[in-house]
């Protein structure tokens, strides 16, 4: 019952806030440790239940020394056994059963993870190629454009954009990205209904305060082979939810 409470208090902790993948790993170390505490009280239950059986064969053979006057009393003791014995039994088959789907949990939570980091690393490896991509691409255009560079710090539309590019194209910038992609997919991983844009904001404003809503539904919208947005409810209760695809998304871009 206390192992059911603590999974019930774990999934309730996952509902209430995401996890970052580092806080992924300490739920894995948490399901190790639960297992290993459960194959540790299985071979203990396994040990009571051979005591109890010696001690009803010793029973039985004391049965067949006693005379007739104590024979209720010892049919009434080896009845107990044997419930006591049923008992532990079902309670060791129980243990066994809850053993079984912590392992599968656990293997589960292994092979998610591995997803995920495979799925990171190739939007990281995109990022990496645009960037130098671009990083050419600005060095050439740089060489003749030295005398225009003035121009580009004046506050005309036109020059605002291509300064907005010049920083979309740092290293750093696209780093962030990455960072940012990352956390938002193993928050949305746990809240496989979605959540909105101002539920996902605020858990990454715990992270960094400067981060703005208009920042990440950008980064979100460009990457449509990792997040979707859906409507979910009706009329008044309508609500826009953002789900992580990169599963599905990953086999399609492939």
């Amino acid at each position: 019952m206390d192992i059911r409470r603590e999974e019930a208090m774990e999934m309730s902790d996952d509902d209430e806030e995401a996890e970052s993948p580092e806080i992924k790993e300490t739920e894995e170390s948490v399901l190790v440790s639960q297992t290993d505490a459960l194959k540790e009280e299985n071979n203990s239950l396994r040990c009571q239940l051979d005591a109890y059986r010696n001690e009803v064969e010793l029973l039985k053979q004391e049965q067949g020394r006693v005379g007739r006057e104590d024979e209720p009393s010892k049919d009434q003791q080896l009845k107990i056994l044997q419930q006591t014995l049923q008992g532990m039994q079902q309670h060791l088959q129980k243990l066994q059963e809850d053993c079984e789907r912590r392992e599968a949990e656990l293997e589960k939570a292994k092979e998610e993870k591995m997803q995920l980091d495979k799925l990171l690393e190739r939007l990281k490896e995109k990022q990496e190629l645009a960037a130098g991509s671009d990083r050419e691409k600005d060095s050439m255009e740089a060489k003749g454009q030295d005398s225009g560079l003035s121009n580009i710090c004046s506050k005309s539309p036109e020059k605002e954009r291509l300064l907005e590019k010049g920083l979309h194209c740092n290293p750093l910038r696209l780093e962030r990205d990455a960072l940012l992609v990352g956390i938002i997919s193993t928050f949305l991983h746990v809240h496989p209904f979605g959540a909105s844009i101002e539920y996902i904001c605020s858990y990454l404003q715990r992270l960094d305060s400067k981060i703005c809503t208009t920042e990440v539904e950008n980064l979100m919208t460009r990457l449509q082979h990792t997040f979707k947005q859906e409507m979910n409810g009706v009329g008044a209760s309508l609500e826009k939810r953002w789900k992580f695809c990169g599963f599905e998304g990953l086999k399609t871009i492939t």
